[in-house]
């Protein structure tokens, strides 16, 4: 593997229990076999039972088990874990929808138009475990979230987590906790089952939720709406895999609180896939602030992006987006101000508080 953490610096974040480091990395504990997050409670175990993993799968993948005090599935999930290789992007992507659930990493290999030996040693590389260990990490603390966060029912969160099977899950679980994953829900479930699946994303301070809703609402495909702060999409089975209906709001300091009512639970994974990408959840603030600091171009660029802009739409007024019209003057430029592009606001995440801390 590909060791890209600078251990000493990570051991200095987890003494002050640095929350700019949380998701960024995971705390490996030899002597309990369990890894954390850098802001755990816990007392720092001793540095010579400590090493640190970039993902959580790297973690798992050395056989680690996740913390059931500090909850590594609530981490903030880093979008540079995600390496420098296009090919690792578009797999994360694929498997966060689901394609590691019913297949095999070759078929998953195939769809990138790459060799399975090729895909792992990339996994590797960036991430520090194998494609099928990072899909069934993903797996197993969507499951754990479920498991403290809803009243589903064990049967309910294997399907709902991807699972084949209740076996493999209540298998998957007992190897890695060393008991039933019934054990891990601390409170008595309530409710009669049927109601809305609720869970809180989380994501990077700072972010500009007024900015985001206004972009959303300005550009709302036909299935959705924005109205009193809460973003709405009506899910349909042949392009979400199920029928339903999806809500977002701003939930607690670092949380999206989202709702989601579906009639197959085993689509929910790729429901909440679609939400982090529409509200780019795994966006790092610091990156963007660093960037818009050392490039003013490229900040003035974005100031300009759709979303920015207090009124007038680039899209209903048959304009190019400004990469396009940046393109024939500087294509390095447009290149850049293109990559920085988010998945559906077109700019509008948190640039306004992101700008004010670039001016300070």
């Amino acid at each position: 593997m590909k060791q890209t953490l600078d251990q000493e610096a990570c051991w200095r974040a987890l003494g002050a229990r640095d929350a700019r480091f949380d998701g960024r990395f995971f705390t490996g504990v030899t002597s309990t076999g369990i890894y954390c997050r850098p802001v755990c409670p816990a007392r720092t175990p001793r540095r010579e039972n400590v090493v640190f993993h970039p993902t959580a799968a790297s973690a798992e993948a050395a056989g680690f088990r996740a913390c059931l005090r500090c909850r590594p599935e609530t981490a903030p999930e880093m979008g540079a874990w995600r390496g420098t290789s296009n090919t690792v992007s578009r797999a994360l992507a694929l498997i966060e929808a689901g394609a590691l659930d019913g297949g095999d990493a070759d078929a998953l290999a195939a769809r990138l138009g790459v060799g399975e030996r090729h895909l792992r040693r990339l996994f590797r590389q960036h991430l520090g475990a194998a494609p099928v260990s990072v899909a069934q990490t993903r797996r197993v603390l969507l499951a754990k979230q479920l498991i403290h966060e809803t009243d589903l029912s064990m049967a309910e969160v294997a399907m709902a987590s991807g699972f084949g099977s209740v076996r493999r899950f209540n298998e998957t679980f007992q190897a890695l906790y060393g008991r039933p994953p019934s054990e891990l829900r601390r409170r008595k479930a309530e409710g009669e089952g049927g109601g809305p699946v609720k869970l809180g994303l989380a994501y990077r301070p700072p972010y500009d939720w007024s900015a985001m809703m206004s972009a959303l609402a300005a550009r709302a495909a036909p299935d959705e709406a924005v109205a009193d702060g809460v973003w709405r999409r009506r899910l349909r089975t042949a392009t979400d895999g199920t029928d339903g209906e999806v809500s977002v709001r701003s939930g607690s300091e670092g949380k999206a609180a989202v709702e989601a009512r579906v009639d197959e639970l085993k689509a929910l994974p790729g429901v909440l896939a679609r939400v982090r990408r529409v509200f780019d959840l795994a966006a790092d603030p610091e990156a963007i602030r660093r960037d818009l600091s050392a490039d003013p171009d490229l900040r003035a660029a974005l100031e300009a992006w759709p979303g920015l802009r207090p009124a007038g739409d680039w899209i209903d007024a048959g304009e190019d987006a400004p990469s396009d019209r940046l393109a024939p003057v500087d294509a390095a430029l447009a290149a850049r101000a293109e990559a920085w592009r988010p998945w559906r606001a077109y700019g509008a995440l948190y640039w306004n508080r992101v700008t004010e801390t670039a001016d300070a």
